[in-house]
């Protein structure tokens, strides 16, 4: 044989020597009788973190309206709280899912207030990542001056309209 031969077939024998030691054959236990074993259980979720039980028992968790400024989009710090454990419970949630609603008055154009409400709902979303919240689980909606929950015109009532509402679609 020539040199060329002999590398060639100690290559191909050293690469099938490596190739063949990788595979192990797994052997059964012996069986040495029944033994018992506890249930290995796992708690559904860490310690002080949220359930879906909390989104009607805790006080944090119920509040869920964010309240705006006239004309504005930022949020106001009043409502960073809010945001926050809204944020937590959703980092605890990873099922979770909630849609926010953008809210405006009745002042200003129509095309204006559902640019507003967005706006507003996309100010809540940043809030809600900012804090740890996931964007997959958020999801925008304007309605604009559409939905308004008061229909007086005074400035208590456009105060309640310009609003975003947090509303969980999966708990």
């Amino acid at each position: 044989m020539n040199n060329a031969t002999r590398i060639l077939v100690a290559a191909l024998l050293c690469a099938t020597a490596v190739a063949c030691s990788k595979k192990v054959k797994e052997v059964p236990p012996a069986d040495t009788g029944p033994t018992e074993t506890a249930p290995v259980t796992q708690p559904a979720t860490t310690p002080g973190a949220y359930g879906p039980e909390d989104l009607d028992t805790d006080a944090c968790l119920r509040q869920r309206v964010v309240y705006f400024d006239f004309d504005q989009d930022a949020l106001r710090p009043e409502f960073q709280n809010i945001v926050a454990c809204h944020a937590k419970y959703l980092r605890d949630r990873p099922s979770s899912r909630m849609t926010l609603e953008g809210n405006a008055d009745e002042r200003g154009s129509r095309e204006y207030n559902q640019g507003l409400g967005e706006r507003r709902g996309n100010a809540v979303s940043s809030a809600v990542q900012a804090n740890g919240g996931s964007g997959s689980q958020v999801t925008v909606v304007s309605y604009g001056e559409e939905r308004p929950t008061c229909t007086d015109s005074t400035e208590d009532c456009w105060a309640k309209n310009r609003r975003v509402e947090i509303v969980y679609t999966a708990k």
